[in-house]
C-alpha cells in the first residue's frame, strides 16, 4: 500500500494560484452532496475512524487529479473495499447486489443533526500512565522531527528539521498516526509552535516578518 500523503502541500510551489469560491458554495454537482452524505453516514457505523477516513483519501493514486468530493467518494470505497463491505461488481454496476454485512451501528436519519452537532473530540484525559508529564513548555525551543515516516502522518513536510517555539499546550489528543494504523488512540500531548518565516524559506520574497503556527503532537518534536 502507497503510504505517501498526497494532500500534504504546504509550503510547495508549482500547484498554480489559490482560485476562492463564493462564501456558502458547497457543491459544484449533483452527486457531491450524496458523496458528502454516503462518507459521514459509512463513518458513523464505526467501521473505521476519522483518521482511517483521512489516510484512505490522501494515500489515494492519482489524488492530484481527482476533484474535493471524487476524493471523498474513491476514499470511501477503499475503506469499503478493504472491510469486504463491497464487491468489485457492485461497484461496477452502481448498486447493491449481495445482502449487507453486518455493522457495528447505524445512523438513523433523526439522528444526523445531533450526531453532526457532536462531532468528534479528540481531547482526552491526561494522566501519568498513559501520556506522561508533557516534555515542552510555552517558550521552549522544538525542532520538527525531519525523519522518513513509513506510514500516513499528519506531520507537515515543510516543517520537518526546522526550529520553531511552543507556544500553546493544549493538552493530550488522540494521536492521528497511531489511530489511522488502526493501534488505538494513544493519546498524545498536543502543542501549537511558532516557525518563522526565514527558518521555513530562508530569504524568499516575502518569508521575512512571516510567522507560520502548526499544531503538533509530542512525538513529532525534538528539542532544538
Amino acid at each position: 500500500m502507497n503510504h505517501a500523503s498526497h494532500a500534504d502541500l504546504g509550503g510547495q510551489l508549482g500547484h498554480g494560484p489559490v482560485r476562492p469560491e463564493p462564501e456558502g458554495e458547497l457543491f459544484h454537482a449533483a452527486w457531491e452532496p450524496r458523496a458528502l452524505a454516503l462518507t459521514l453516514a459509512m463513518g458513523a457505523t464505526g467501521a473505521w475512524n476519522i483518521d482511517m477516513s483521512r489516510s484512505a483519501r490522501e494515500t489515494l493514486p492519482g489524488y492530484a487529479d481527482l476533484s474535493y468530493y471524487e476524493i471523498w467518494i474513491h476514499g470511501l470505497e477503499a475503506l469499503m473495499r478493504r472491510r469486504g463491505l463491497v464487491g468489485e461488481d457492485e461497484i461496477a454496476a452502481g448498486r447493491a447486489l449481495h445482502a449487507a454485512p453486518p455493522l457495528p451501528r447505524r445512523l438513523e436519519a433523526a439522528a444526523v443533526p445531533a450526531t453532526l452537532a457532536r462531532g468528534a473530540p479528540t481531547l482526552r484525559p491526561a494522566n501519568s500512565v498513559t501520556t506522561g508529564v508533557a516534555r515542552f513548555a510555552v517558550g521552549d525551543a522544538v525542532r520538527l522531527r525531519a525523519e522518513p515516516v513509513p506510514h500516513h502522518t499528519r506531520r507537515p513536510g515543510y516543517v520537518r528539521g526546522r526550529r520553531g517555539v511552543v507556544e500553546a499546550l493544549h493538552g493530550a489528543h488522540v494521536f492521528a498516526d497511531s489511530h489511522a494504523q488502526g493501534l488505538g488512540e494513544q493519546p498524545c500531548w498536543l502543542y501549537t509552535v511558532v516557525f518563522e518565516g526565514r527558518e521555513l524559506w530562508g530569504d524568499e520574497p516575502g518569508a521575512q516578518g512571516l510567522q507560520v503556527s502548526i499544531d503538533a503532537w509530542e512525538p513529532y518534536l525534538e528539542p532544538a
